[in-house]
């Protein structure tokens, strides 16, 4: 699993996600969420692989020094 920074471009695709987001209500923006982690697993295809992105996802990150 590649817990380094890999996508190129970050910050356009970040501002496309946010994109995809104006205009929909809390329930349609939780339904889009979900389509798109599906569509995502998908194109990874490997449940080994999702298996530990979901347990790394749920390890909370540290807190930014102040």
């Amino acid at each position: 699993m590649k817990t380094q920074l890999h996508l190129q471009d970050a910050d356009s695709f970040y501002e496309q996600l946010l994109d995809a987001h104006q205009g929909l209500s809390t329930e349609q923006s939780e339904l889009f969420n979900a389509r798109l982690i599906l569509l995502m697993a998908n194109q990874i295809g490997d449940g080994r692989l999702l298996q530990e992105c979901l347990a790394a996802a749920r390890i909370a990150p540290a807190p930014a020094p102040a």
